[in-house]
């Protein structure tokens, strides 16, 4: 059995507040739907912007793809990542959060 799921509102909700905690500094840039949405996180830092895509691992549990690719990317790359992205998946999430260290203020495995 996987780990618990919460609903895609609450998660956003916590990783933003995490966020502002943490220095890193979050907003949504899209709602989703609150129930059952998947989640984009953009991290933004000076040499450009990371995507990483939510997704459930065979097991249940939540991990990370870096969806843009390991190095950052301009921002209209990044746009275009996710405009595909919601062609793809109407409910999305789209949340940013300030990180000059390309690391989410969030645990999860990058993959």
């Amino acid at each position: 059995m996987g780990e618990p799921r919460i609903k895609a509102g609450i998660w956003v909700s916590a990783a933003i507040r995490l966020g502002n905690v943490l220095g890193k500094p979050g907003m949504v840039i899209r709602k989703g739907d609150a129930d059952a949405g998947g989640v984009l996180v953009v991290l933004r830092g000076r040499a450009g912007n990371i995507a990483l895509t939510q997704f459930r691992e065979a097991d249940g549990r939540l991990a990370w793809m870096r969806g843009t690719g390991a190095a950052p990317v301009s921002e209209a790359a990044t746009d275009e990542y996710i405009a595909k992205q919601i062609r793809y998946d109407s409910d999305l999430w789209v949340v940013e959060f300030e990180a000059a260290d390309y690391v989410p203020p969030f645990e999860g495995q990058i993959v």
